[in-house]
């Protein structure tokens, strides 16, 4: 048997050193308000926010604690290493909380692998296209019954 490399066949590596930039997410909101690029993200994440009344400013009641928050960069590659988008999210530094003092009971929405699985089978069976969708900002169609107060940006 012959293969390729007892032939001397060899695919050449395709390496590309054009347009080399640092891809590191900042670890800080200074940082990223230092880069034009992360300015825009952070600015789409805030007006998400103010557009979906996610919050209102109040002052902060008698015996009642604030939690903190945080934000979180990421960067989104394409396959080739090459960045497809930047995300910023504001997220509550909820770990600060008590159970039963500070919230009763938690929820994260998460689909099980079977429904997937049923889902695809549906979708090969049928013929249907198939693409992924990423929600910019996705918020849970519900209201809070007991009050969270969050520290002020």
């Amino acid at each position: 048997m012959v293969t390729r490399s007892k032939a001397g066949i060899f695919k050449p590596k395709a390496l590309c050193a054009d347009n080399v930039e640092v891809k590191v997410e900042p670890s800080s909101i200074e940082e990223a308000l230092a880069h034009p690029d992360w300015r825009l993200v952070v600015q789409a994440e805030y007006d998400a926010l103010i557009a979906n009344s996610t919050w209102e400013l109040c002052s902060l009641p008698p015996g009642r604690k604030a939690i903190g928050y945080k934000w979180l960069f990421k960067i989104k590659k394409n396959p080739d290493g090459t960045i497809n988008r930047r995300k910023a999210r504001l997220v509550a530094n909820g770990c600060s909380q008590v159970p039963r003092c500070d919230f009763q009971e938690t929820f994260s929405p998460v689909v099980k692998h079977a429904t997937i699985r049923v889902i695809l089978s549906v979708v090969v069976t049928k013929g249907w296209p198939l693409r992924q969708v990423d929600v910019n900002n996705a918020f849970l169609n519900g209201d809070l019954t007991d009050d969270v107060f969050m520290k002020s940006l």
